[in-house]
């Protein structure tokens, strides 16, 4: 199976070369773990080798995100101006109902009729496809499935979601909120319908707050389970693929 290069230092030897081609990986993380850093770098690494990349913000909008990011050795205003990264604002949708239509302007050349979920859907496909979209992360889902309080309407619009990202043939990213602590940890809908899950722990060990990485799921390829240290350095994050966590 073909593999696609993460940019995250360390992780690859993790996933034997990277993620599985044409798939779609959930990330999750407690707030702060790095999930937005993650989900930029892959992106921005993939616009350094060939790979249009497009980010989906459903949260943050998009000028915070640049400046939170500008402590790293990226420039993503070069790689949009270029045409390399597009960035799609879709952060009004967690402040609307799914009922609510209304104007919504969208970066990336992207236009949406109404700020609804199905909307979001075709407007993701027809960028993917008219601007030759190879990399997608849409960071967080958990902002979109809040919108709905009914748990059949969510696992719908969960399994519409997924189905869309999986029939693009893009390799993308999904993160999501980590509710609980390591031990406590329920699994989501997402988690099912991805094809890999990485983790994004924040332990404590000896009065140190520790941050570390697991790649719970990846289907296809082997890879490593264990719970391995990371952090946050000028490019990023940087995975230690040798090292033990305790």
């Amino acid at each position: 199976m073909d593999r696609v290069p993460t940019g995250i230092k360390g992780l690859d030897e993790l996933l034997g070369g990277g993620f599985p081609e044409g798939r779609c990986i959930l990330i999750v993380g407690s707030p702060g773990s790095g999930k937005t850093t993650f989900a930029v770098q892959y992106l921005a690494n993939g616009a350094l080798h060939g790979d249009a990349g497009l980010y989906v913000t459903l949260d943050e909008h998009p000028e915070h995100i640049k400046q939170n990011m500008k402590g790293y050795n990226w420039d993503l205003d070069d790689l949009e101006k270029k045409g390399k990264l597009l960035v799609m604002d879709a952060s009004q949708l967690r402040r609307a109902r799914p009922k609510e239509q209304g104007p919504h302007p969208m970066f990336a050349s992207a236009t949406t009729e109404g700020v609804g979920f199905p909307e979001l859907l075709k407007t993701i496909s027809k960028v993917i496809e008219g601007e030759n979209i190879r990399r997608v992360a849409l960071d967080p889902v958990t902002s979109l499935m809040l919108r709905y309080s009914e748990e059949l309407k969510r696992r719908r619009a969960t399994v519409a979601f997924f189905d869309t990202l999986a029939d693009s043939g893009c390799t993308s990213l999904v993160t999501s909120e980590l509710k609980t602590s390591l031990m406590d940890r329920r699994f989501q809908l997402e988690e099912f319908l991805s094809h890999g899950v990485v983790l994004l722990h924040t332990l404590m060990h000896e009065g140190n707050v520790v941050r570390a990485v697991q790649v719970e799921k990846m289907r296809g390829i082997p890879h490593d389970t264990q719970i391995r240290p990371y952090q946050f350095g000028p490019s990023g994050l940087e995975v230690f693929p040798r090292d033990k966590v305790f």
